[in-house]
């Protein structure tokens, strides 16, 4: 029938992984029934209407510190349709949702994790259950020391963008176990259903989470650039924009999707003595390449230092 799967300290980068899913599920019409179908039932249970799928949720949770930031959630789910009004939300009860819950996805700050995973009863309430940390900057050791050994940690960094089902994941790879087949099935289901997943040595996860958790942001700086350097040349704000996000996406999925070398494309569109190469030139008397690859290192340094202890 599935599993029950709760997200602990459900914030942004919660809403974007769970509101992905449920999406993602949605658009399943052979894994559950329409909207228009549905029975009543428990708040967090669905219907399947295919065969069992154990790596498909089927029931959800969402937990925030708050009670206004409980109903702040309510509107966001709500607003997704049938799917999205079946998850439950709890304020203040970690431990009793844990409990009920198969996987189990921590999403909350990593200055708090230590703090939450110490509540009282939350080491039992993870016995033998998969838990899934997205902190960036919190390692499997850390985590590790403040569960019991029969909790199966695995560390997965997604970004934003698996709100709208176009995410990058990265995931640690997986501590051997009995449970190693289905801990893969499930991850991969859920980060899968939103985006392009990865599996990676941890060693690598300050860099990934830089590069793709970061990495909208940087990518967003150089979109509105180029939209704004095309308002300074006389275009429509609006269009500026669009231009320049299609013109961003189009080369992206060439690299992804068409196997295309970033350098290629660029060789491709430079022709001798036209307006690309001029504006190449002039970007690289800004010194755009190395600014940007510094800013990955230094977001790559600052996330190393996330999940640590303030210094004294």
């Amino acid at each position: 029938m599935g599993y029950t799967l709760c997200v602990l300290g459900c914030g942004t980068m919660g809403i974007a992984v769970l509101s992905g899913v449920i999406d993602s599920l949605d658009s399943t019409s052979r894994l559950f029934t329409k909207p228009s179908k549905w029975e009543s039932h428990t708040p967090g249970t669905l219907t399947p209407v295919g065969p069992p799928d154990a790596s498909v949720p089927a029931e959800y949770i969402a937990c925030v510190s708050r009670e206004a930031s409980a109903l702040r959630l309510r509107k966001v789910f709500d607003s997704l349709g049938a799917m999205g009004e079946a998850v439950q939300i709890l304020a203040s009860r970690n431990v009793e949702a844990v409990q009920q819950s198969d996987v189990v996805l921590l999403c909350c700050k990593p200055q708090i994790a230590h703090t939450i995973l110490n509540e009282q009863g939350m080491k039992e309430a993870l016995d033998g259950k998969l838990l899934i940390s997205i902190l960036a900057g919190v390692t499997m050791r850390q985590i590790t020391d403040w569960v019991l050994p029969s909790t199966r940690v695995v560390r997965a960094m997604p970004n934003t963008p698996c709100k709208i089902r176009e995410g990058m994941t990265v995931v640690s790879n997986l501590p051997p176990s009995a449970d190693e087949e289905s801990d893969r099935a499930i991850i991969l289901k859920i980060f899968s259903s939103i985006g392009r997943c990865r599996f990676l040595e941890e060693k690598h996860f300050d860099a990934c989470t830089a590069l793709s958790g970061s990495g909208p942001a940087f990518a967003c700086i150089f979109m509105e650039a180029m939209a704004d350097g095309g308002v300074m040349m006389g275009l429509p704000r609006a269009e500026a924009l669009e231009l320049a996000a299609q013109t961003l996406q189009g080369a992206a999925r060439m690299v992804l999707q068409g196997g295309a070398h970033p350098a290629q494309i660029k060789d491709s569109v430079t022709t001798p003595g036209g307006c690309t190469i001029a504006g190449l030139l002039a970007l690289e008397d800004g010194r755009v390449r190395s600014t940007i690859a510094r800013g990955i290192q230094i977001a790559t340094e600052r996330a190393s230092e996330l999940g640590q202890p303030p210094k004294k």
